[in-house]
């Protein structure tokens, strides 16, 4: 499938930090949405159709309309974020599309799945073995460990996020090889403790205990079986993270003020908000324009705000913030018939305190799950929530 090499090599290709990189990966997913486009116009293909997908073209209009107005401070920063917002609109898109068969939404969703545990397993060893060195070959870019192809403690668990649901899903869903699935999401699990992000840490454990909750409480499976996939799971998770190791984590956890600096650049963000409420300053333009409104300096870039959400409403004021907020409620609402969007929405929390949708692969993923989880649902994909 297309659609996973694209997003698979996305990922392969995080480290890799050349700016002309992202744009690859953009043009494949225009091409890619440009193809099924010609489908549905040329052929009897069906073509689907979800509300809940439609707020990702506010960006877009957002960001035109801030070149055209010339209200942007950085045009060339505007003009990028503009095709990224595309690509991300586009791939849903194509997600959607391309998931409306039964049959293919179910290869999609063990493909990426397969990948991630890959990857998961990788990155563990990596991190015991070399961790200065990405696939044991490259130098990483930050002075923290490297787990896989992520430079980044925060950015891999923002990824395992997306995926560990799925595991937890196919434990119950499928008729057989529960322990398969709860091995892959114990060890993906272990994976983001050893690592020590304290927020992916939290947000793994959280999503874990609300998938087993809701397919457990679901009618559509029996009690018998959802205590087996809970006890496999938890039994393995302890197991995983007791080789691995927690007490990075728990040091990590007893840091003085774990929110240091970060605080800092959340009320930077606001006063840039009380700015510009509504203009906005551009798409793209948080870099350029943040150091008139910092508050501290440690001599280090500060390219992000550390919170997508306030950068969001930075670079496109508060009709962005308004208009993107029905997409973590829509996909709250779709996670009680479908847990393994839970990813999704986690990612999204996740970006309240930090900034992983900054990262044009992970984005990529996150908008590539929320268009095939918005996808015709089969009737067998279905779970029947609680009356």
């Amino acid at each position: 499938m297309v659609l996973t090499a694209i997003l698979f090599l996305a990922i392969l290709t995080l480290w890799i930090q050349e700016p002309w990189l992202p744009g690859v990966f953009e043009a494949a997913i225009f091409a890619l949405a440009a193809v099924w486009t010609a489908r549905m116009v040329f052929s009897s293909v069906s073509v689907q159709f979800r509300l809940a997908l439609v707020p990702l073209a506010a960006p877009i209009l957002i960001g035109a309309l801030q070149l055209a107005a010339g209200t942007t401070v950085n045009r060339w920063a505007t003009w990028t974020a503009l095709l990224q917002w595309g690509a991300y609109l586009a791939v849903a898109f194509a997600a959607l599309q391309i998931c409306s068969s039964d049959r293919t939404q179910v290869h999609f969703r063990r493909a990426i799945l397969y990948f991630g545990f890959a990857v998961a397993v990788v990155s563990i060893l990596q991190f015991f073995t070399s961790p200065e060195k990405v696939f044991w070959l490259f130098e990483g870019e930050y002075p923290e460990p490297s787990l896989g192809p992520f430079v980044s403690r925060d950015r891999y668990a923002a990824f395992v996020e997306l995926l560990l649901p799925l595991a937890l899903y196919e434990a119950f869903a499928g008729q057989r090889v529960v322990v398969s699935y709860t091995a892959i999401a114990a060890t993906m699990l272990a994976s983001v403790i050893a690592g020590a992000s304290r927020a992916g840490s939290i947000l793994v454990l959280v999503e874990s205990a609300a998938v087993l909750l809701l397919m457990s409480r679901s009618r559509g499976f029996r009690t018998k079986k959802a205590g087996r996939v809970a006890a496999s799971f938890i039994l393995l998770a302890i197991v995983f993270t007791t080789v691995v190791g927690w007490t990075h984590l728990w040091e990590r956890f007893q840091e003085p003020d774990p929110y240091r600096y970060r605080r800092e650049m959340l009320a930077s963000s606001i006063t840039m908000v009380r700015d510009r409420p509504w203009a906005g300053f551009g798409l793209g333009s948080f870099e350029t324009v943040y150091p008139g409104y910092a508050i501290f300096d440690t001599g280090e870039l500060v390219n992000h705000a550390h919170n997508d959400w306030a950068e969001w409403t930075v670079e496109g004021g508060l009709p962005m913030l308004i208009l993107l907020l029905p997409i973590p409620v829509a996909v709250a609402r779709r996670a009680l018939q479908r847990p393994w969007l839970i990813g999704v929405l986690s990612i999204l929390i996740h970006s309240m305190i930090d900034f992983p949708m900054q990262e044009p692969a992970l984005a990529l993923w996150a908008f590539a799950l929320l268009g095939a989880g918005f996808a015709e649902a089969p009737h067998s994909d279905e779970v029947t929530p609680p009356i």
